[in-house]
């Protein structure tokens, strides 16, 4: 299922193509935030200048990925995204059991 939302992000060339090397694709960054599944959590470590984000979802090829983010003028800024490990996964599908 996907949200209806619509989220505006920040694409420059500071982040567009740098995680291509983990096989991931800007669209597949975008599809994250839109799994009604999805699940948000705090990134304390590394909120020391801005507020920073982890987003745990699944693309529409069924991809489950975590992707690092902030707000910036009110736009989702990605900073990385690669597949999520089984620990994250875990608390990805402990999300989808208890919704």
């Amino acid at each position: 299922m996907k949200r209806q939302k619509k989220f505006m992000f920040d694409w420059d060339k500071g982040n567009i193509t740098k995680n291509l090397k983990h096989g991931v694709s800007v669209e597949e960054q975008e599809e994250v935030f839109y799994d009604v599944k999805s699940k948000r959590i705090d990134d304390h470590k590394h909120s020391i200048i801005e507020r920073r984000f982890f987003m745990l979802g699944e693309t529409k090829k069924r991809r489950k990925l975590i992707v690092a983010f902030t707000i910036r003028n009110g736009k989702i800024r990605p900073i990385s995204a690669r597949q999520m490990n089984r620990k994250e996964v875990s608390i990805y599908e402990e999300t989808v059991k208890s919704a």
